[in-house]
Parts: C-alpha cells; structure tokens; sequence
C-alpha cells in the first residue's frame, strides 16, 4: 500500500506564503524522482499542471506561477514540497501530489494524494 499525503495547505492573506508538503509512505522500492509533481484544482475547474520534475532533473512550472512558486524534493525523505510565495486569490485550489512509484515487482504505479486546500483571501 502507498500512500502520498500532503500537508501544509491554510488561509492566507493576499501576498503571503505556504509551503506544501507530500511525503510518500508504505512499501516500495523507489520514487521516479523525474515524475513527481503539483496539480491543482479550483471549483468547477479542470486540475491543471502547477509545478512538476521533469526528465534530467528539470522542472516545469505554470505561467501563473513562474517566478513565485518553487517545486523542491528531499530524496531521503520521499518527500516534495512546493514553496508558494506572493500569494493571490486566484491560487485558491485543492493541491494534488502526484508521483510515479515503482514498486518490488519493478512495475511503475502513477498515485495520487488526497489533497490539500489553499485559499487566499483578504
């Protein structure tokens, strides 16, 4: 069984800060560090891409969120974060972990977590 759980979203003025958490637990042999990303999902709207590892090491972000949200990951700990910075009303969403995690019988699962809400408002 694995599980990703995300932790860390809140209510926040317009402006400020959160850091995201989605941390991997239960029996398998390894994350796809190149498969770990973001999404998110506002009312009566389709998830979308925030922030994603790509391959080689890359990273892919929104044009919404360029310059203000970063996405970052501790290997040790099967764990990443995104750091959102400079806040605005229109981030308020439920942010979706989702990672490819390859397994003892070395097959490769895409999960999801269950979410964490973000609203921004004054």
């Amino acid at each position: 069984q694995v599980r990703l759980v995300e932790s860390g979203g809140g209510l926040v003025q317009p402006g400020e800060s959160l850091r995201l958490s989605c941390a991997a637990s239960g029996s398998f042999l390894r994350l796809n560090l190149n498969a770990m990303g973001w999404y998110r999902q506002a009312p009566g709207k389709q998830r979308e891409s925030v922030a994603t590892f790509t391959s080689g090491g890359s990273t892919n972000y929104a044009d919404s969120v360029k310059g203000r949200f970063t996405i970052s990951r501790d290997n040790a700990k099967n764990t990443v974060y995104l750091q959102m910075d400079s806040l605005k009303p229109e981030d308020s969403a439920l942010y979706y972990c989702n990672a490819d995690v390859i397994l003892y019988n070395y097959k490769q699962y895409n999960y999801w977590g269950q979410g964490t809400q973000v609203t921004v408002s004054s």
